[in-house]
């Protein structure tokens, strides 16, 4: 085999492994990403059934409610016009209340959404930016809608 041929046939078994690897690489980013939607987006059908996304919004005032074992507690998540109950097994965040914004991750079943994760903001002017920006389109979708009638 011409030195020309060894050259052509390594640089071609480069670009064989260089480009499985990089299936496999964005196979495993494709696994590993999770959507964030608004109660909104989620109660309009935009998100599949049992499929794991973020939700993201304020707590509803009175919707938290804490069962006897101590770690099971329901709550609900709005952004000004849908609100979605939450169902969660675990220990809340210390800053998690009432009235205050949330993200919770896990799956909706059409009825509630089962968290396996909640995140609670950090200071009273933190809000995750993607829920930040649906809450005020929401309210903005809101006052037009109050202005046109």
């Amino acid at each position: 085999m011409s030195p020309r041929k060894k050259r052509l046939l390594w640089v071609v078994a480069a670009a064989g492994v260089l480009g499985i690897i990089s299936i496999f690489v964005v196979q495993a980013l494709r696994q590993n990403m999770v959507f964030f939607y608004t109660p909104t987006e989620v109660h309009q059908g935009k998100v599949g059934s049992q499929e794991y996304f973020r939700i993201g919004g304020m707590v509803t005032a009175g919707s938290l409610q804490r069962q006897t074992d101590g770690v099971t507690v329901a709550f609900a998540i709005d952004d000004g016009a849908t609100r979605i109950p939450v169902q969660y097994k675990g220990i809340l965040p210390d800053l998690f209340k009432e009235g205050q914004g949330a993200v919770a991750q896990g799956y909706w079943n059409g009825q509630v959404f089962t968290a396996k994760e909640v995140l609670a903001k950090h200071d009273e002017n933190y809000m995750p930016p993607e829920a930040q920006m649906a809450i005020d389109q929401q309210h903005q979708a809101a006052k037009t809608l109050k202005l046109e009638q």
